[in-house]
């Protein structure tokens, strides 16, 4: 029987790709391609509140699968942004956290995040512009 915020068991899904040594595998690119993707930025903005479980992750984002969310929390918690917090308990309780630098990566996510809910109107009304105009 499955515990609430776990995934059938199944193949193990790597999230780590190769680390060059000369750059420690972290180029620019791959670090924008991480906090820049959406999935990462609307966890970010929930964990800027406080610590959550995986089911409330899940719950508070809408249309992301759980191995969407399993994927960019690993990814997170790899690059440093999200710690994972296992308490002993029956079932298990799972926590997810900022770190303290991504912390201070929320501080910058939640600019975007207000940038992105005061202008939307504006860009739904010029891609309605655009669409008409480029048929």
């Amino acid at each position: 029987m499955r515990k609430e915020g776990t995934l059938p068991s199944g193949p193990h899904i790597d999230v780590r790709s190769p680390v060059d040594a000369s750059t420690a595998g972290c180029e620019l690119r791959d670090v924008l391609n991480r906090v820049g993707d959406k999935w990462s930025v609307l966890v970010m903005a929930l964990l800027a509140e406080g610590p959550l479980r995986y089911s409330e992750l899940h719950r508070a984002i809408d249309g992301i699968s759980q191995r969407m969310l399993t994927l960019t929390l690993r990814s997170l918690e790899r690059d440093g942004l999200v710690d994972r917090t296992v308490t002993p308990s029956s079932p298990p309780r799972v926590e997810y956290a900022l770190t303290s630098v991504g912390a201070t990566l929320s501080l910058e996510v939640s600019s975007l995040m207000r940038w992105a809910d005061g202008h939307r109107q504006y860009v739904a009304a010029s891609r309605l512009r655009y669409d008409a105009t480029h048929k």
